[in-house]
């Protein structure tokens, strides 16, 4: 796929001679910017396997998960390093994690661990885990025009204009919404705002009594996602929405002739895909969890992140390419001392209680039901964090900030499951081998969706650039 000024083109099955001139354009300006010739792209695509994965599942756990006591645990090195959990075999030969995940153990068969991610764009910075740009940018600043775009607003940029469905869903809210903010990465940056993600809206809530301060580790938050200001007035049936749809375009069409600015065109078009997305049957029922079977939402579990990810199962069937689900720090918006995976203190006590337990019940439950339903081999799904934790163990038995080296999860849809790609050090706390980079885990996923990783966009300034920003897929994990 060849994409030239913001439309999607073939070629090497019905390129057109304008087309053609384009191309030889770029094949002329790579000499300058080091980008692919037609021909050297045309060589790349042919040799390309096909991607595996239709969709992809992309769980967030916001604020630094510790790895090292999740997927890449060093039992042999000193307790101030080790921690207090153990390893166990997995369904994966040779290959092991925490004792506190025996579920997700049960699917290691199907998934990969890449054990030496690393960056040094600084922390509680989420830009490289979504777009893998590692420029230091403010943690709040949310949708810059001039950072490159996330991977689901490129699924939404590449997709066929005649879907009337999303091809970006972030589950259950926008980032950041827990802290009272938005938290920049997701978003479409230089591509234009129309590419933004679709965000859900939640209302969660702490069981009663349950959260109080001396409880010594996060209560399960409830809740599930929900179609944004997807409450009709009284009176107000869906064809009457679309009428008063048809009555707006013709006022604006009047408008548009005079008012031809790009900005006043692009607050169009988003006019207009809000109105499909909120009449789309097929989009409202993606959202509808009342109508799942009670069991299976309690194998999911009954909280936020377990219903997120239900919905997300749900909107990758409907054909949605690619849906974030946020594990968000609520403790400020919720008055709760749920700091997401920000464990500086009681990293322990709230993995093993908490964090841990919730997340491998999610897990497990969203493997087995794509399994049990045909979809994992076609849906990528990712378990990730914005970076790692501290070596050592601090005085309040937590871990800090550390971006030097952490674990990425991939599983199902075009991943040789039961592989372990790079390694860390006897302590965790450097990359030993084959260091992988942010780019390089988003072009491993482009490649799983069959995407070229160096398809290229522009920025703002018109400057060639390449989707997955130099990153290259690794292939032995493919």
């Amino acid at each position: 796929m060849l994409r030239i000024l913001g439309r999607p083109r073939q070629f090497c099955d019905g390129i057109s001679r304008r087309d053609l001139l384009h191309a030889g354009g770029v094949g002329l300006l790579g000499r300058f910017f080091g980008l692919p010739s037609l021909s050297e792209a045309a060589e790349r695509k042919a040799s390309r396997p096909r991607g595996k994965a239709k969709g992809v599942i992309f769980l967030f756990l916001h604020g630094g998960a510790p790895t090292q006591d999740m997927f890449d645990l060093k039992p042999d090195a000193p307790a101030d390093i080790r921690g207090e959990f153990s390893p166990i075999a997995t369904s994966a030969p040779g290959v092991r994690i925490c004792e506190h995940l025996p579920r997700t153990a049960q699917w290691m068969h199907k998934a990969a661990l890449v054990r030496s991610v690393n960056h040094r764009a600084g922390c509680h910075n989420v830009v490289p885990t979504f777009t893998g740009s590692t420029e230091l940018v403010p943690e709040q600043n949310i949708a810059n025009p001039n950072h490159p775009p996330s991977m689901g607003s490129v699924c939404e940029y590449l997709k066929d204009p005649a879907d009337e469905m999303p091809a970006y869903v972030c589950l259950p809210n926008h980032l950041g919404w827990g802290e009272g903010g938005r938290r920049a990465g997701i978003y479409a940056g230089y591509l234009g705002q129309r590419y933004d993600p679709l965000c859900a809206a939640c209302v969660p809530s702490y069981d009663k009594g349950a959260n109080i301060a001396d409880r010594g580790w996060p209560a399960p938050l409830r809740g599930q996602p929900t179609l944004p200001d997807s409450i009709l007035q009284d009176g107000v049936t869906l064809d009457r929405l679309a009428g008063r749809g048809s009555l707006l375009e013709q006022l604006d069409r009047e408008t548009r002739r005079v008012e031809s600015a790009p900005a006043v065109r692009e607050f169009g078009k988003m006019q207009r895909r809000a109105l499909d997305l909120f009449t789309s049957p097929r989009l409202r029922e993606a959202f509808n969890l009342d109508r799942e079977d009670p069991k299976l939402r309690d194998r999911y579990g009954r909280t936020l992140f377990g219903q997120s990810a239900l919905c997300a199962r749900k909107m990758v069937e409907a054909g949605v390419r690619f849906v974030n689900v946020f594990w968000d720090n609520y403790a400020p918006r919720m008055q709760s001392q749920d700091y997401g995976w920000d464990t500086h203190e009681k990293n322990f006590l709230t993995l093993r209680q908490s964090y841990l337990p919730w997340l491998d019940e999610t897990y497990s439950a969203l493997m087995h039901d794509l399994d049990a339903r045909g979809l994992l081999d076609e849906t990528l799904v990712v378990t990730i964090s914005d970076f790692g934790r501290t070596p050592r163990v601090n005085k309040d038995a937590g871990r800090d900030h550390w971006s030097y080296c952490y674990t990425v999860m991939l599983a199902g849809g075009g991943i040789c499951g039961g592989k372990v790609y790079g390694a860390s050090d006897a302590q965790a706390a450097s990359v030993k081998d084959d260091p992988v980079s942010p780019a390089d885990i988003c072009a491993t996923i482009y490649e799983c969706l069959g995407i070229d990783p160096e398809t290229i966009i522009y920025d703002r300034a018109g400057r060639p650039v390449t989707i997955a920003l130099g990153g290259k897929p690794i292939r032995d994990i493919l």
